[in-house]
């Protein structure tokens, strides 16, 4: 799932002449997706997935980005209770046996500050595609201080989604789950050799 986080950097539309574009990889280990869903207006359940691809480029100059590619796997949702996660990989919720893959695509964002702007992209959940608006804080950019020593962004990402403009329409009208669906991203993306 080659997005979210990369869209996190910002860029105009069309990039200026002079941009020196450099490639970043999303750190799987430094590198989190969670989100949280209202359970019966009793309180939110917290998910996170725990597999994921993705990369983008950057001229932390200028604030262009492109290439912004972001691949989730489904099935590697995580609830923290097994029945449950078993039922939101089934048909109800994510039906990762037919949609394996979540995925985030951008081209460009909307620089507010040096540190902080807005990437639209489409994300893709049960083959349905929607447009997606990510808030983005650069946290920081500096060298690794430590094994490989290059260059990485520091990223904190967040957006809302309704599950149900994406067909999952599973507990949403009698109110037992929430439709509204609130998605963090936090990473680390190391610039590319």
């Amino acid at each position: 799932m080659k997005s979210i986080i990369a869209a996190a950097l910002l860029s105009a539309s069309a990039l200026p002449a002079q941009a020196e574009m450099a490639r970043y990889d999303l750190d799987p280990e430094h590198t989190v997706v969670y989100f949280t869903v209202d359970h019966i207006g009793y309180a939110k359940t917290l998910g996170v997935f725990t597999e994921l691809d993705g990369s983008f480029s950057y001229d932390a100059n200028t604030q262009a980005l492109q290439d912004v590619e972001v691949t989730i796997s489904a099935a590697s949702v995580e609830t923290f209770n097994e029945a449950r996660d078993d039922h939101v990989r089934n048909q109800d919720f994510l039906h990762v046996s037919q949609f394996p893959e979540i995925t985030f695509v951008a081209s460009s964002g909307t620089p507010e500050s040096a540190t902080s702007g807005t990437v639209t992209g489409n994300l893709t959940i049960l083959g349905q595609t929607q447009p997606v608006t990510l808030t983005v804080t650069l946290n920081k950019t500096a060298p690794y201080p430590f094994g490989h020593r290059r260059e990485v962004l520091g990223l904190s990402m967040e957006t809302s989604i309704q599950r149900s403009d994406f067909g999952m329409t599973y507990a949403v009208e009698n109110g037992l789950v929430g439709d509204l669906v609130e998605i963090n991203v936090e990473t680390e993306a190391i610039r590319a050799e």
